[in-house]
């Protein structure tokens, strides 16, 4: 019975290996057409293209005994990394943004979310990258305000835990841009040295906010004390210093890999879909083609008129375009003054969303834009 077993597993493993080489092999291929578009200053989307290969696709499982569904879920995502390769280059060959040497600031220590989500980012179109990893957010902003990095990676908001509040704050307070944001699925695992029974945790380590999204799971383990740490593998980092078996921390999978520590608990959030999205922040702003799907960032100061805030967002209403975010920040030195954030569906390089903010400009007191980027993509949801 093991052995057979043993003996499956073994051609999984191998049938797993020959799908990440095909799916390399086809990046690759991606690589190819992505210059040549590039070349000939073509289109990078063609929707018609993409549902005749789903068609084919769905076809195809049909065809093999495979349910159609999951194999065009699977390929959305395939289609969907391909566009976002695609879109990424026509940004930087547009920004004159080479694929050289960059360095990435960031919140925390190697294997951190925000370092995770920079990998993402970058490591598809970058030569060679130096990540710097610091304590707090206001660190690694200023790390690019000093010109010691070009990009900072810093995370916005959680779908279980809201705003990151002192991010907005950097921003309203500098003369940073946003030129893409990237958001990443967070599953927190509970690490240690060694496959231990969970019940036999007595201390558990992590960042404020992953200890938040844990509370359901916290709650189960009465006899374990939870410690506030500066991040979430910076926790998994002492754990693994500390060497002790009744010690863990709340992280991810990736710094489990990174540390050499054990999952003893796999997707402890208290939401399965928890995700955040991360703003890319460099010194200078970026032009996006109208042909991509954007989003602008914005900060506007409205009167302490009547209905003044209705009229500043009736300005979109008016001219179709759609507010996905919106929040309120308390002006410093000015009591009960607010500033408000906003993240609209549209790109101010088009005319018609230059119209609006023109339009903006009038009514608000005051409008600052951070900048227009490609609006990530999804695979399920176009």
């Amino acid at each position: 019975m093991k052995e057979k077993l043993h003996s499956i597993r073994d051609r999984l493993d191998d049938i797993d290996k020959r799908i990440i080489k095909a799916l390399a092999q086809r990046q690759q291929v991606v690589k190819e057409v992505a210059a040549l578009k590039l070349s000939n200053n073509s289109g990078i989307r063609d929707l018609e293209r993409e549902e005749k290969l789903l068609s084919k696709i769905r076809d195809f499982a049909n065809e093999e005994g495979l349910d159609r569904y999951y194999a065009e879920h699977l390929f959305r995502e395939i289609i969907t990394n391909s566009v976002r390769y695609q879109t990424h280059s026509l940004v930087d060959l547009q920004n004159k943004n080479g694929q050289g040497h960059i360095r990435v600031s960031y919140q925390g220590t190697d294997g951190a979310y925000s370092h995770l989500a920079a990998m993402r980012h970058f490591e598809e179109r970058h030569n060679q990258i130096d990540y710097y990893g610091y304590d707090t957010f206001q660190e690694a902003a200023q790390a690019l305000k000093d010109e010691r990095v070009d990009y900072a990676m810093l995370p916005i908001e959680n779908t279980t835990a809201g705003s990151i509040n002192d991010i907005y704050d950097i921003l309203g307070a500098s003369n940073l841009h946003i030129v893409g944001e990237e958001i990443i699925k967070i599953v927190h695992c509970l690490l240690a040295v060694e496959p231990v029974e969970v019940n036999k945790i007595r201390r558990i380590l992590s960042h404020p906010k992953a200890i938040e999204q844990c509370t359901h799971f916290l709650s189960r383990l009465p006899r374990c004390t939870v410690e506030s740490y500066l991040d979430t593998a910076i926790s998994a980092k002492r754990v693994l210093e500390d060497g002790d078996l009744s010690q863990a921390a709340i992280a991810g999978a990736h710094a489990a890999d990174l540390y050499g520590l054990h999952i003893i608990a796999h997707d402890i959030a208290n939401q399965q879909e928890n995700y955040t999205r991360f703003v890319v922040v460099s010194r200078k702003a970026i032009e996006v083609d109208p042909q991509f799907p954007s989003k602008t960032s914005l900060m506007m100061v409205t009167s302490h008129q009547e209905g003044s805030l209705v009229e500043c967002l009736n300005v979109f209403h008016r001219h179709g375009i759609n507010v996905c975010k919106l929040e309120s920040r308390p002006r410093m030195n000015e009591p009960f003054r607010y500033s408000f954030y906003v993240d609209i569906e549209a790109n101010v390089f088009e005319s018609h969303t230059a119209v609006a903010i023109d339009e903006l400009r009038k009514e608000a007191e005051e409008v600052k834009i951070f900048g227009s980027y490609p609006k990530q993509l999804n695979g399920d949801k176009r």
